[in-house]
Order: C-alpha cells, then structure tokens, then sequence
C-alpha cells in the first residue's frame, strides 16, 4: 500500500504571508520522485496548541509527515516540544547533538549561547537527524501511524538532511522501494487545448506512463511520470512515449526540461552558426532581454534596438517616415522595415522585429489593443505576421507573447538550415 504523507510548514511569518514557503513545493516534489503521494499541505503559526493539534491530526491521517521551520533556539520556535505534548513524553537532551552544535560554533570561532542548548533537545524515544551545515538537529519520531521527520526551515539546511537522512531511513524501513522520474518536453505555437487533441491516446487515464498536460505563458508542456525499480527502469518507462510526442508534434517541441521558447531559439542559432538581431516597439526590449537570458548567447546575438517612439524607428532603423505617415507604426508594412533595419545595421543572418498596440489604452477599431505585427528579415527576404493576442488580455501578457512568438518564428526559420549553414 502507497504511503500517504503531510507537509507542515511551521512560522508565523508564513501564515502572515510576509515570507513565501518555498519548502513544501520542494517537498512534494521530492516525495512525488519516491512514489510518495502528498494528500495535505499545511501551515500554522507559532502557537503550541496549534502545533501539538496539527501533529495529532496528521498523525491520524498520513503514514508520513515531513515539518520545516521551528527548530531554531529562540522561545517561539516550538516544534520539538510541540512533538512530545502530541507523542505524551518528556524531553531528553542528546549529549551527540549537543556535541554537533557545540563544534559548530568552535569551527566558526563564535561562542555558543547557553540558549542554543536547547537545539540538543529531543522528545523521549526520537532519534536525532544530524545536521552538519547548521545549528538545529532534526527529529525523527513516530507518533500513532505516522513517522515524523521535523527538519529546518532554512531550505539549504533541509534539503541535505531530506537527502541525507530522511530518504535513507525510509529506504531501510523499506517505506520506499520505487523510483519515480518526471520527463517535462515543452511546446509552443498551439494552444493546449489543440495539442490535447491530438494526443488524448497519452493523456487517458490508465496510460503507462502517467502523461499529462499543463500551459504556462502560452508554452505547453507534457509530463511524463514513470516508475522502476531504479531510475534506469523508471526512465526506460517514459522513452517510448517521450519519443511519440516528438514525432507528432516536430517543430512545435522546443526541448526537453526547464526549456522555453528563447533557450530553443539559443539552441538552433548554435547549431547553425546564425546571429539575430532585434528590433522592438510594444515588446520594449523583451525579445533582447529573453535571449540575452541565456547563457552562451554572446556568439549569435548581435544586438537590438528599442525603438519606441516614430523618431526612433526612423533614425536608429531607417524606417522611412513616409512609411510611417502612411499605414501608421502599427503595421505590417513598418515592421517588414524594422526587421530589415535592423539586419542591415548589426550585419546578421536573421533579425525580428515587433510593433503594436499593448495597451491598456491606444487601440482603435481597426488596431484594437492586443493586435502585434511581427517582422521577420533573412537572406531570403522579409516577411511579416499579424498577431492578435486580444483586447482582454494586460500589457505584460501581451508583451511576452508576442516576444515570444517573435522568437519562436526565428527558431522555425532556422530549423530547416543544416548545421553550420549560416548564410547572409
């Protein structure tokens, strides 16, 4: 039977929304790799009731519970004695813990405090987690069902005692005896709902592996789940599925992990030896600021003009005012021109370009706010596309999208050139 765990996320400063817990998210995904489904999140403050009420109602509920934060040696921090109230004994100073916190001190040539004695401290009957990056031990216990693992909340000092304790102790208990590995490929230039469709086959439930399908600033992603023994049998699980996705969907996938529009971009410019150049109105630099994001971009990017104002799009990109006066800076006409502008002035194989109506004011019926134009020069010409976020949606949104389809737009150019088959 799959254990079934609690996170609890301990501080005041949490429940008060001054500080953001970063610590549970953490959690639930390292416990997700082991195959240990998280049911409950929870978080309480500074107050012993509410600790030694959430102690007992986890342990009723959950074989697992994993708590950050409270094991600090100041008089709210509350969760080793908030543990014996719910386990019903006393408390024991650990004479190995207290020597750790002791030559802690000794190796940064600070005294102790007589206060930090307190660190030593365990409920009768627990086991101390060593800590060796700080002053808190944590604490491994069993109350009722459940065995607890109370650990600091400060995130360095939790993960290498997840790892280094709590994961082997599950693993000997034989708490743990799967490996569980999550595949991410990303997409872009559909919608979800689209890329659902054609993919439902994976996305059933019942498939082996577990597939699913989430969007994320119009970047879709499919996740692989699978599961093995060990990770070589866990990954084995996902390839034939993984490799199924990138048949079907070919130029959408930009890559698999943390990977989004501008690294794939990065990519195919390294394959191919190309340099890009922007030019940008309503985007206001973001196209330059995502590509310069990404490491190892120096080589291809050659730079970009934010050319904001009519002024600006005629004297930095050569943009003819006539051109301007004529269909107005918004159009297609006048970014086919900042796109060759800009290829012109820096010298490079590929330059984009973007002009529109951000919003929130501005837009007309006939150039409502949302309504992009985008440019895109190469040695074969320059075109343009008419993109259409739409009226609803806030400037940031509309920013970003329409950089991004800019970018997705060279990296699909750029697909079809062999490696090493820059041309100008």
């Amino acid at each position: 039977m799959a254990l079934k765990a609690e996170i609890i996320s301990i501080g005041s400063e949490l429940v008060s929304g001054q500080n953001l817990d970063t610590n549970a998210p953490w959690l639930s995904r390292a416990l997700g790799e082991l195959g240990v489904a998280v049911a409950y999140h929870s978080t309480i403050g500074d107050d012993m009731d509410d600790h030694v009420a959430a102690f007992l109602a986890a342990a009723e509920r959950a074989d697992l519970v994993l708590t950050t934060g409270g094991l600090g040696p100041t008089q709210d921090d509350l969760v080793r004695e908030g543990l014996a109230r719910a386990a019903g004994v006393g408390l024991r100073e650990d004479p190995e813990s207290l020597a750790a916190i002791a030559a802690l001190f000794a190796r940064r040539n600070r005294p102790m405090a007589d206060r930090n004695r307190v660190q030593a401290m365990l409920p009768e009957g627990a086991e101390a987690l060593p800590n060796p990056i700080g002053t808190a031990p944590g604490v491994w216990i069993t109350i009722g069902r459940a065995a607890f693992a109370s650990m600091p909340g400060v995130p360095n000092e939790m993960k290498l005692m997840f790892a280094e304790q709590v994961v082997p102790r599950l693993r000997r208990r034989h708490r743990v005896e799967r490996v569980i590995v999550h595949r991410k490929i990303a997409l872009f230039g559909r919608g979800e709902s689209d890329i659902e469709a054609e993919a439902l086959d994976l996305t059933a439930r019942g498939h082996v592996p577990e597939v699913g399908i989430t969007a994320s600033d119009a970047t879709i992603s499919f996740r692989i789940r699978g599961e093995g023994l060990t990770a070589e049998a866990a990954w084995a699980q996902t390839e034939e599925t993984a490799e199924q996705i990138r048949g079907r969907f070919g130029p959408l996938v930009l890559g698999e992990g943390a990977v989004d529009v501008a690294d794939a971009l990065v990519g195919q410019l390294a394959r191919t030896g190309a340099t890009i150049a922007t030019a940008e109105s309503c985007t206001g630099g973001l196209c330059a600021s995502m590509i310069t994001a990404v490491p190892g971009v120096s080589t291809y990017y050659l730079g970009g003009v934010v050319s904001y104002s009519n002024r600006a799009k005629v004297d930095m990109l050569g943009v003819p005012a006539e051109l301007i006066q004529a269909h107005g800076a918004v159009s297609p006409e006048v970014a086919a021109a900042m796109a060759a502008g800009a290829r012109e002035r820096f010298g490079s194989d590929v330059a984009i370009s973007a002009t529109g109506v951000a919003g929130p004011g501005g837009g007309s019926p006939e150039k409502p706010v949302g309504l992009v134009y985008l440019g895109l020069a190469t040695a074969d010409g320059v075109e343009t596309r008419r993109v259409e976020i739409g009226p609803e949606q806030p400037r940031d949104i509309i920013q970003r999208r329409s950089a991004k389809q800019a970018l997705d737009w060279a990296r699909v150019a750029l697909l079809a050139r062999p490696d090493g088959g820059a041309s100008r």
